[in-house]
């Protein structure tokens, strides 16, 4: 049997686009932790601008545009400290996102940011969202322990893939 990390691999090492590269992040997300809506967001700092490079729901959140860096507690926590957002009520998501009434309509109540970190900055966020109480406290280890390296591999991909 082929485990989710194989597949994974196999699955990031045949993408020829980066829409293929993020997805086999998103079958690894919702494989190991549930992601009912999965987004990447690419962050350039010296534009204070963030792009949305993935989505699962491109009627809701199309990857067209940009929208400025908030200087928030999610900014401090995720990009100052590169540590881990999650959470786990709509109305705890609703403290530090405008657009929690569209993920509350999706179904989704529940959060995990992960932070890819490439040479000591943040390059980009995965975005995953759940029903509400989905990212318990084992699902954030998982997430921490088995997608923080996919991730980054993912977004390296990414990038080359995106010069090439």
């Amino acid at each position: 049997m082929t485990t989710p990390l194989a597949r994974f691999n196999a699955d990031l090492s045949a993408a020829t686009t980066a829409d293929g590269a993020q997805a086999a992040l998103h079958r690894l997300a919702d494989t190991l932790i549930g992601a009912r809506l999965f987004t990447v967001m690419t962050v350039d700092m010296t534009t204070e601008l963030a792009s949305r490079s993935y989505t699962s729901d491109p009627d809701s959140y199309p990857t067209s545009g940009t929208k400025p860096i908030t200087r928030n507690s999610w900014f401090n926590q995720v990009h100052d400290r590169h540590e881990m957002f999650v959470a786990n009520t709509l109305a705890d998501i609703a403290d530090v996102f405008p657009d929690h009434e569209l993920i509350g309509s999706l179904g989704c109540g529940a959060v995990i940011n992960l932070p890819v970190i490439h040479k000591g900055e943040l390059i980009a966020t995965v975005n995953m969202l759940d029903a509400e109480d989905t990212y318990t406290p084992e699902r954030q280890e998982i997430a921490k322990e088995q997608l923080t390296l996919p991730a980054l591999a993912t977004l390296l991909t990414v990038m080359q893939l995106n010069t090439a």
